[in-house]
């Protein structure tokens, strides 16, 4: 039996400023983005209706990786959430090289949102330079980050909530449309597209399977909610309520909002490129339809944008903690916010204002691509963190969390072996490859940084007991 004894840590210094409505919004808000606005059309056109399936298997393997993750934050809330468990678990490197490549994610996925979000705004006003934009966005969000968690919490509360009742909205209009047969739409909208053109699986199982890395990109930021936990009001309750609802999310907004959209609109209709919301829309006639998607796709990615200057300035100052980044991203700002770590986080997501002219749109997406390696390196480190955090709890070393995950380390070991089963469909398609390349590049460098690191400062290489925090 585990010992049930906690010490007292010192608090982290962040003010616990975000309530329980901000973190259920965050969590939304990170299982609803970009991927599934624009990213869906062209995952249609290579799986048709079974890409409904395609999400719902990795929605329940994000189940498993968030509710190994809650078990976790239960055990031990640190705002440097999973880097601090991979530290703690595998060691120093492991921890150095997940809060750094996290990081990595966030700065680039910024870069990429704050162009797709002037490109947005080009929609309706076209003379206005896409510089400028991308520019006011970046100054905006930074501002309000440097104020307090609060505002940070309150501007994704509401970028959340229009991403939400958009995809409510779509789901009603939908199921009015195949109800009443109403539009132009209700003619040709049955639940019998799903299968009608060429079967559930026309292009075939493998083809639905490659579609598989395109979900996963999707379910990005899910994990945002970890980064919320040193600043949660009452993280005992907020954030086991968070992740107990993630299921019926994914249900209704990946998979209620992908059935409604193939049963009113053939499968065949969808292409690369396009949104599948805007398609709808169209089909179905709402006057300014796509002028309203293009608003929801702005909120996302201004969303999506906010997050990773919250997440990037909690990492550097996770890092700056233990060592492996300067000192000076450590201290604090008089509002309780590492104003120096998203300041330079701000400042290198502002270079891709900068790569907008400089490099061309292939290699941009290239860069972006890391992304999806960076969060699969994440995900994995929250998994195998938890199967030994399991067997610390069965073995006695480690008190037992509150929150534990349904099946123990099982469910753990199954999602490791989905998200190795991607990366090898990552590795199969030439496409997608790059990203494992880059990520190659990245860690050599890393490999070489905690060379210097460990010459100049031996200690930061050697392990040290976790502080532990009674929560609740």
């Amino acid at each position: 039996m585990a010992s049930e004894k906690v010490t007292e840590a010192p608090e982290e210094g962040y003010e616990r400023g975000l309530g329980s409505r901000q973190v259920q919004m965050i969590a939304i808000g990170g299982a609803v983005g970009v991927g599934l606005f624009l990213g869906a059309g062209a995952n249609i056109a290579k799986a048709g209706p079974s890409l409904i399936l395609m999400y719902a298997l990795a929605g329940v393997i994000i189940f498993f990786i968030m509710r190994a993750l809650g078990e976790l934050l239960l055990y031990r809330p640190v705002s440097g959430s999973f880097a601090e468990y991979s530290r703690e678990f595998l060691g120093p490197f492991f921890g150095y090289f997940t809060g750094w490549t996290y990081w990595l994610m966030w700065v680039v996925t910024g870069m990429a949102e704050l162009t797709a979000a002037a490109i947005y705004v080009n929609y309706w006003f076209p003379h206005i330079p896409q510089w400028v934009t991308a520019l006011v966005f970046l100054v905006v969000l930074f501002v309000a980050n440097l104020i307090s968690v609060k505002l940070f919490g309150e501007i994704e509360f509401w970028f959340s909530m229009v991403k939400v009742t958009a995809l409510i909205g779509m789901i009603v209009i939908g199921l009015g449309v195949l109800t009443f047969g109403f539009s132009a739409a209700g003619d040709t909208a049955h639940v019998a597209n799903l299968w009608q053109f060429d079967g559930f699986f026309p292009k075939g199982v493998g083809s639905s399977l490659m579609t598989l890395q395109g979900v996963m990109f999707a379910y990005l930021a899910v994990e945002l909610v970890g980064v919320t936990a040193g600043e949660s009001e009452d993280p005992e309750k907020t954030l086991p309520k968070a992740i107990n609802t993630l299921p019926w999310r994914i249900a209704l907004f990946y998979v209620g909002a992908l059935t409604v959209i193939l049963c009113v609109v053939k499968w065949t209709e969808f292409a690369a490129g396009v949104s599948p919301f805007v398609k709808a829309f169209a089909v179905i006639g709402i006057p300014a339809g796509a002028g309203i998607v293009n608003f929801v796709v702005l909120t996302a990615a201004l969303s999506s944008c906010n997050s990773g200057m919250y997440s990037t300035g909690r990492m550097l100052r996770t890092l700056a903690d233990n060592g492996e980044a300067p000192r000076a991203f450590a201290k604090l700002s008089s509002t309780k916010t590492p104003a120096l770590g998203i300041t330079v986080s701000m400042l290198f997501m502002g270079i891709g204002v900068v790569l907008n002219y400089v490099v061309p749109e292939k290699a941009f997406g290239y860069v972006t691509s890391v992304a999806t390696a960076a969060g699969i390196w994440t995900w994995l480190m929250i998994l195998v963190s938890h199967v030994l955090y399991r067997r610390a709890v069965d073995a006695g070393r480690l008190p037992a969390s509150s929150f534990p995950a349904p099946g123990g380390a099982v469910c753990s070991y199954i999602a490791i072996a989905f998200l190795l089963f991607v990366t090898g469909l990552i590795a199969y398609d030439a496409d997608s490859r790059v990203c494992l390349y880059v990520m190659a590049v990245w860690a050599a460098a890393l490999g070489i940084g905690w060379l210097v690191l460990k010459t100049r400062n031996p200690q930061v290489t050697q392990r040290r007991e976790p502080e532990l925090e009674r929560v609740g």
